[in-house]
């Protein structure tokens, strides 16, 4: 019988996160989940308690910390790790956050979360990875390429950065025999939907939002043997809301 395979997913208590915990389950992996969040009771995972991390990815001493923990629950091998954890500071009343009004403490803020904390997360991981030869996918957005109605400047350019990053790690990382990708959502059915969010839905050409099981869809098949020379590239979930 085949050892059974592990992920480690950020940001993984509700939406897209949650959605992707369910796929791989599915599947028989083992998801070691990470979120600010302690574990919460009601979650109905195999072994749920013991398989989360809590962790705040804004705090780079913390994720530090927090990366040995999770080695300590691997045994030498990791096969996924899914960078999933993002922030979408608003200002009053939900309003979206400009070049002109963004304090630099939240810049930090998002930045530490959506951008420094994959590449930590991945370096810190480094050996378990290319043990199992495994693949990294960070989660972007349609916001890292083209001014968003929601999305403020913070959260769009860490996504842009981290859509960046992700060529750059594949460059680093494909000669250790690990692969990494990016997916980038469009609007999808979350939480972190923002109030306006149907005006924008009858412009896209599929009509409708995207549902979290169609984003994490993408992201076990960018885990899974189907995807094994696929590497460095983003793929867009949106409906053909990018074109």
């Amino acid at each position: 019988m085949a050892e059974q395979k592990t992920v480690v997913l950020t940001g993984a208590s509700r939406g897209i996160g949650h959605a992707t915990v369910k796929r791989f389950s599915a599947e028989g992996w083992r998801v070691l989940t990470c979120s600010r969040q302690p574990f919460d009771d009601r979650c109905p995972w195999p072994g749920g308690e013991e398989n989360h991390i809590q962790i705040d990815l804004a705090d780079p001493s913390k994720t530090v910390q927090a990366i040995e923990v999770i080695r300590e629950k691997l045994n030498g091998r990791l096969d996924a790790l899914v960078n999933n954890a993002g922030i979408s500071p608003k200002g009053p009343d939900g309003a979206r956050l400009s070049t002109l009004d963004t304090d630099l403490r939240t810049w930090g803020q998002v930045f530490h979360v959506n951008f420094f904390a994959p590449v930590v997360m991945a370096r810190g991981l480094q050996v378990e990875l290319v043990a199992a030869k495994g693949a990294i996918v960070n989660v972007t957005s349609i916001a890292g390429g083209r001014v968003h109605p929601f999305a403020g400047a913070a959260y769009a350019t860490s996504k842009a950065a981290l859509a960046a990053l992700t060529r750059e790690m594949a460059h680093d990382f494909g000669p250790l025999g690990v692969r990494v990708n990016a997916i980038a959502p469009g609007e999808v059915e979350t939480a972190i939907l923002s109030p306006g969010t149907d005006k924008i839905v009858d412009q896209l050409p599929m009509r409708r939002l995207g549902q979290p099981f169609e984003v994490a869809d993408a992201i076990w098949f960018l885990c899974s043997p189907q995807s094994s020379y696929i590497s460095g590239t983003e793929i867009e979930v949106n409906g053909a809301q990018h074109v």
